[in-house]
């Protein structure tokens, strides 16, 4: 058993009774389905109509736009749960595109699209890499002309989460040749949509349950009033926004992967005789187990922490980036750690374990690689 941690002030009878909520709505509608999904490659978009219908796609939206008017602890505490019943983060990449609407859209905006994503109606995505542009984001290509009330779209997308089931997406364009300032937002409804196309489901190392394609558009044309804000050249300004937030979320996650390994391999060790005794006999093990454990709880608490700062409106970008790139360096960590203690059932699929350690690694290179965050993070340090 883990050490238990202290209760943050985040935390009271009602977020413990929605986390409770969630975590049985997970075990019993969605984990019997997991190894399906992860042999087709998708979860069906389907599947998360009933989960925004019970208020858990995004409860910090407000009342108004279909949400519970929740803190941002709820969507939280979801994103938790979801990671540690392997449950990739395809509602966390939803969560991220919906609050670009939230934060930038127009009135008529968010009354069009909010509350078909709290009910699950419409599964969002974010369409911001390209072939030729990963984590610099002024270099992307894609391109949207104006022509009188439209936008003709023209350009490629790769490495996008959500791509083959959603069927809205932000998408990042270029509206001018002025840099940074020449890169905005736009939506698309994607379904029917002329000159829209979704490419091949990419096979990765490991979030097998998780569709990621390549996108291209060719000539697919957009209303005006369908541009994030409604002014051109602010996308730039709008994704810098958001990402501290979505890098919490990937804390977030890699706190719940590391408590869950642990957990794991703490019964595994204490079952599995070699030798004449249990694992957890040998010193190695139980030093290798202390280590672990004592990063699980670190993370956590900085986690949590981060958590309340988010909820007070003190959390600084700097702070997020740290919480990113060291927390899912703990998690890649953790599961090496942890898989080796299983030896050679570590390495077999059908063990938990092995399928952590394999989804953990992409942690370090989405929602910016961690060497792009330790540069952000090193520009904050200098006078």
């Amino acid at each position: 058993m883990l050490p238990p941690l202290y209760r943050h002030r985040w935390m009271d009878d009602e977020i413990d009774a929605f986390r409770e909520q969630a975590r049985r709505y997970i075990a019993g509608e969605l984990v019997p389905h997991l190894e399906c999904w992860r042999r087709q490659g998708y979860i069906p978009r389907e599947v998360w109509r009933p989960f925004g219908e019970m208020g858990f796609l995004l409860p910090e939206l407000d009342e108004k736009y279909g949400g519970a008017g929740a803190t941002l602890a709820y969507q939280l505490v979801v994103q938790d749960e979801l990671a540690k019943a392997e449950i990739p983060a395809n509602s966390a990449v939803h969560s991220i595109a919906a609050h670009y609407i939230i934060d930038y859209g127009t009135e008529a905006q968010k009354q069009r699209w909010l509350p078909k994503l709290a009910s699950g109606e419409m599964l969002a995505g974010i369409a911001l890499t390209e072939p030729g542009c990963g984590s610099d984001l002024k270099a992307l290509r894609t391109r949207a002309r104006r022509e009188g009330d439209e936008y003709l779209i023209d350009g490629a997308k790769t490495f996008i989460t959500n791509g083959f089931t959603a069927n809205l997406l932000v998408v990042a364009v270029r509206t001018s040749d002025a840099g940074s300032r020449g890169v905005s937002l736009v939506v698309l409804e994607t379904e029917n949509l002329t000159g829209f196309h979704v490419g091949r489901r990419l096979k990765k190392l490991g979030q097998h349950a998780s569709d990621t394609v390549e996108l291209s558009f060719e000539n697919v044309r957009i209303p005006v009033d369908h541009l994030l804000g409604g002014a051109e050249g602010g996308g730039f300004a709008q994704l810098m926004s958001q990402l501290p937030y979505e890098r919490l979320l990937l804390a977030v996650s890699a706190a719940a992967v590391i408590e869950y390994a642990l957990e794991l391999t703490l019964e595994y060790t204490q079952q599995r005789n070699a030798f004449g005794q249990p694992l957890y006999g040998f010193q190695n093990t139980r030093f290798k187990l202390a280590e672990c454990a004592t990063l699980a709880h670190v993370v956590r608490t900085f986690v949590n922490d981060c958590i309340q700062r988010l909820l007070d409106g003190t959390l600084d970008d700097t702070a997020a980036y740290m919480a990113k790139w060291w927390c899912t360096e703990q998690q890649c960590k953790v599961t090496d750690e942890c898989l080796q203690l299983f030896g050679g059932y570590g390495y077999m699929v059908e063990y938990p374990i092995a399928r952590l350690y394999a989804d953990s690694r992409v942690q370090r290179i989405y929602g910016g690689a961690n060497e792009i965050v330790k540069e952000l993070i090193a520009r904050g340090l200098s006078p």
